[in-house]
């Protein structure tokens, strides 16, 4: 029988008539709440477990499903509810770089003899300040017109235009800097030197054999930026000098670069890492301290690849640079470098081409073991503040024939098995897992289910890149990842390389060694549990805001635990911050900058 309200009322049931009345109004607010783009939660979330490698664990089953569920904002952690910021101030604050504008410790070196004062020196604590932004600083051109236009407000530095003015590096043109694609070796424009290296060696073979290159002393990274025509990707590095603010022309071009230079330390990539390194007039004295920086490229050059050497000793006849030219001569031949080409092209600009050997068996015939064999016994493995060598690493061999096998050809490199996952039984079952499970995540929630806007996303950052199965499944969207692996997980960088992809070693704890405002989207899966045990999370967040440019995204999947300590720091920087799928949080960063100040 049904109930009705006119026979409650008679029957006088007012506390019932009541109870359901309030029961009304519940259910009301809950769909209400339901229905906006906001709602807090205070449970446990529903996270995969790690199962793959331990510096980027992730789901192998099934792919995470899109679905309709609201964004959520989550809760915090009110510890960090009273975070104050200041702005950074001094002369170098609009591009601060911490571990690279040390002045104190700069100061204080005993010598600078081997570019020392370009290497990494962080202070200790890092300054906990954010970096003013450029006055008049915009949204960056998006690509591709980015590779030949920037805003001038962007980076407002002139002196390369001056400087640089015969050898068409850069101009001003109204609110802009273009880049005519010149360079000091690129008399008749860039396309045309690369057509002519290929021309002069057909073996290079652009964008099948040869894939991953690093580009020494890059200037604005002309040559990697054209490379990606292609197929070829370029990681362009030069120091922090006089050659004023190059490497931050090169990332606001949207074009792979990071700043680094060959002193006394290692570059921070593993072993026989790049297919081709490239010189043109880029300063280094290859044969200085014993031919410590010849040896430094030897070691991450790929056995079989190849060094170009594009400068004045190679086509010019005066007394200095043959003096030059014999002494590379001499320890090239010491190394077991081969000559496999020398040429000058109509502009009257000469180039050398070298390639490593692909076996020892070199090493073992020469008469004097000078430079000597590295002792793999008591050799430091680690790039990380690794001194330089002054011997050769013996090259590890897989084929029949006792020599180096070189990888699949471009693009099949990509999914094919790198030669430097372990031959234990599962290692290329977890490798291929891996790869299959970032395909799916990717395309069916990080491209249309989180909310970012991935046309204006093109320098990307994975913070903990495991096997580089992030960036593997970005490969056909207009954009590039620089593959962090974390010094203090697994060392899964030279799979990173031998998949025809780039990226570094670094120590979180620390900050990076590149310009402000530089990145687009900073990515990580479970990096902050290990990270928390060694260093301030705050510290870190410092740090993504610092390389993070206005507008651009953080994409972190992680713990309930670790979710709750970032989300109220990077609220209090005046990010906007949801939780998505229950386990991805994102955030944006604007142009808030606080108005307190504080002298670095």
């Amino acid at each position: 029988m049904a109930i009705s309200v006119q026979n409650l009322l008679k029957e006088r049931k007012y506390p019932f008539i009541f109870s359901l009345f309030l029961l009304l109004i519940i259910v009301s607010l809950v769909l209400f709440t339901n229905s906006q783009s906001h709602i807090y939660f205070s449970t446990d979330l529903k996270v995969s477990q790690p199962k793959l490698i331990a510096s980027n664990p992730s789901s192998t089953g099934a792919p995470i499903p899109v679905t309709d569920a609201p964004s959520i904002v989550p809760t915090v952690d009110s510890s960090f509810l009273d975070l104050k910021w200041n702005v950074c101030e001094g002369s170098v604050a609009v591009d601060y770089i911490p571990c690279l504008d040390n002045t104190k410790a700069i100061k204080a070196l005993p010598s600078r003899r081997h570019m020392e004062h370009r290497e990494r020196h962080c202070p200790k604590p890092s300054p906990r300040c954010l970096v003013p932004l450029p006055q008049g600083y915009k949204v960056p051109v998006p690509w591709p017109k980015s590779r030949d236009m920037v805003w001038f407000d962007n980076v407002p530095h002139p002196k390369l235009v001056q400087y640089k003015k015969e050898q068409n590096w850069v101009r001003k043109s109204g609110d802009y800097f273009v880049f005519p694609g010149g360079g000091t070796q690129f008399k008749d424009g860039v396309n045309h030197y690369i057509d002519y290296i290929e021309k002069t060696l057909p073996r290079i073979e652009w964008g099948k054999r040869t894939r991953v290159i690093l580009d020494v002393g890059c200037g604005v990274a002309s040559f990697g930026g054209y490379l990606l025509d292609k197929g070829v990707i370029t990681l362009s590095f030069a120091p922090k000098d006089e050659h004023e603010a190059q490497i931050q022309f090169a990332l606001e071009r949207g074009i792979p670069a990071t700043l680094s230079v060959i002193g006394t330390q290692r570059l921070t990539f593993p072993d026989n890492a790049y297919d081709l390194i490239h010189c043109a007039r880029c300063r280094v004295h290859w044969d200085a301290d014993g031919g410590k920086p010849l040896l430094e490229l030897n070691r991450i050059l790929r056995p079989g690849g190849f060094f170009i050497w594009s400068a004045t000793p190679v086509y010019r006849d005066d007394e200095r640079d043959q003096n030059v030219w014999k002494a590379v001569v001499a320890l090239t031949e010491a190394m077991c470098w081969k000559e496999v080409a020398k040429s000058f092209d109509s502009s009257g600009i000469g180039l050398v081409i070298y390639q490593k050997p692909v076996s020892s068996s070199c090493y073992r015939e020469r008469k004097e073991n000078n430079p000597p064999l590295c002792d793999q016994n008591t050799r430091q493995n680690s790039s990380w503040y690794a001194p330089l060598d002054r011997c050769l690493p013996p090259i590890r061999v897989a084929n029949m024939d006792n020599s180096y096998r070189w990888p699949t050809p471009w693009p099949k490199r990509l999914m094919s098995k790198p030669q430097s996952v372990l031959n234990e039984a599962d290692a290329e079952n977890i490798f291929y897992e891996d790869t299959k499970h970032w395909s799916a995540l990717i395309y069916d929630v990080y491209l249309g289910g989180l909310a970012i806007n991935w046309s204006s996303v093109r320098n990307v950052m994975d913070m903990n890149a495991g096997y580089g199965g992030f960036a593997a499944a970005f490969i056909d969207q207009p954009l590039w990842v620089m593959n962090v692996v974390p010094v203090n997980g697994p060392d899964t960088l030279p799979v990173i390389f031998d998949r025809g992809l780039i990226g570094i070693y670094h120590d979180w704890c620390e900050s990076l060694s590149t310009y402000p405002r530089t990145y687009d989207l900073l990515h990580s899966s479970f990096l902050f549990k290990n990270l928390t045990q060694r260093c301030d999370i705050i510290d870190v967040a410092v740090e993504m805001d610092r390389v993070l440019r206005p507008g651009g995204f953080v994409l972190i999947q992680d713990t309930v635990e670790m979710i709750k300590k970032l989300s109220p720091i990077l609220h209090s920087l005046h990010w906007s911050i949801t939780l998505r799928q229950e386990q991805f949080l994102v955030g944006k960063k604007g142009f808030w900058r606080p108005d307190s100040k504080i002298s670095i």
